[in-house]
């Protein structure tokens, strides 16, 4: 009876991943969308129908609900999955408990439990007698401290079997530097990740208000309506790089760039060495990052090792703040460089990129650069204007870019340093 009043209650849009949940095809659902695409309302419903499938399997299964603060569960996750357990007609199978926020199938006693990430020592005790946590949402995701939070709860969670379905829904917040944005966007084993809008939902489950309220937003603030309906990251109007477009890059047309660009910017301990490959287009002023070294506490050997299996006799052009490294690069037989720098080279090397009429990062080859490349913004000051200037961070795979580059710029701005 589930199974048919499923199809029923899930937005078309959901009908894929409510089968590949069901396949066990992935362990981590990210579901970014606007206001009104059905996100929740999935969760709300697979959660106990994947609880009671697997109570016929005979599968002790649990789940944790969870948001960023506990005082906000009982009116958002708590109140979902009671209307999702009483929506597939099996409210009389349920317990719903308020002290402490739990339901509880009573046929088998699997439970779903609902945490707030501000209470660690509650997340640490989560352990069910019997059986384990299969599934887990994070509702809002983006509230969430990070990507490392995350994956410390996750640990913490994901104990005593092997398959998992973790469900992540969140609106997607406006900058694109915000980290819910950067993850999606990356490529992770074992990651589905599903986005909608309220369009994808029948029009009679959203009601008539909803949808005017909408249309006459799309009509005075397209931009607001873009962000909050369709999900969009649209920006705070502080990007620095405006012309990025991330994609594939395929090998056949890897196969055909002639003006390769090799960059280097240092870095051993806490900051990471940042290395890029790019190919430079002059007539069409279009740039490409199809290859990246990103990692800390290389010494300088095992860099040129890395380098040179990577581009062989190739010129690489280096942070010159670091003439040693230079020098040793160059006695492993490498034609390192050192970059060309001055008074307003920083700014005059970033305004030069964004005057490019495109940068084409692939997000696969490029994960790094990608993620610094879309999240660089100016910084703002105490009264909510940008500061004047480039921000010094978050910036290693632009330098490297930078230096790649010093050849295809021109501009009384760089000079070389005596």
């Amino acid at each position: 009876m589930c199974e048919i009043r499923c199809s029923s209650l899930l937005a078309p849009a959901f009908h894929c991943v409510h089968r590949d949940v069901k396949a066990g095809g992935h362990s981590h659902y990210w579901l970014p969308g606007g206001r009104g695409s059905g996100k929740s309302s999935f969760v709300g419903v697979e959660i106990p129908l994947c609880l009671m499938r697997d109570a016929q399997k005979g599968v002790m299964s649990h789940a944790v609900a969870l948001r960023r603060y506990g005082v906000t569960l009982r009116e958002s996750v708590y109140a979902q999955l009671l209307w999702g357990v009483h929506a597939l007609g099996a409210g009389r199978l349920w317990e719903a408990r308020l002290s402490p926020l739990s339901l509880c199938y009573r046929p088998t006693g699997q439970r779903i439990l609902f945490r707030g990430a501000d209470d660690p020592m509650k997340l640490k005790s989560i352990r069910p007698e019997r059986g384990y946590i299969k599934y887990a949402w994070y509702e809002e995701a983006d509230e969430f401290e990070g990507e490392e939070k995350v994956r410390a709860v996750n640990q913490s969670l994901m104990r005593g079997g092997e398959d998992f379905a973790f469900f992540y829904t969140f609106n997607p917040p406006r900058s694109a530097r915000n980290w819910c944005n950067q993850y999606v966007r990356g490529d992770h084993p074992g990651t589905l990740v599903h986005r909608t809008d309220y369009r994808t939902v029948p029009r009679a489950w959203l009601g008539e208000p909803f949808l005017l309220e909408a249309e006459h937003l799309r009509l005075v603030n397209p931009q607001a309506y873009a962000r909050e309906y369709l999900g969009e990251v649209t920006g705070t109007g502080g990007e620095v790089f405006s012309n990025v477009t991330l994609r594939t890059i395929s090998e056949e047309e890897i196969g055909r760039f002639d003006h390769i660009r090799r960059g280097l910017d240092w870095g051993y301990a806490a900051d990471p060495l940042a290395y890029n490959v790019c190919h430079y287009d002059p007539v069409r002023r279009r740039l490409y990052l199809f290859r990246e070294l990103h990692r800390a506490g290389l010494t300088n050997r095992r860099t040129a090792l890395l380098l040179r299996e990577e581009g062989g006799e190739g010129r690489i052009v280096c942070d010159s703040a670091e003439p040693k490294s230079i020098a040793e690069l160059r006695d492993y037989g490498l034609r390192a460089v050192g970059a060309r720098k001055g008074a307003g080279s920083v700014a005059f090397g970033i305004q030069w990129l964004q005057d490019l009429e495109e940068i084409v990062i692939d997000p696969a080859r490029c994960p790094e650069s990608a993620r610094e490349f879309t999240g660089y913004e100016l910084e703002r000051d105490r009264d909510g204007g940008f500061r004047a200037g480039f921000p010094d961070r978050d910036n290693h795979h632009i330098d490297a870019v930078r230096y790649a580059c010093e050849d295809d710029m021109a501009g009384p701005a760089l000079h070389i340093l005596k």
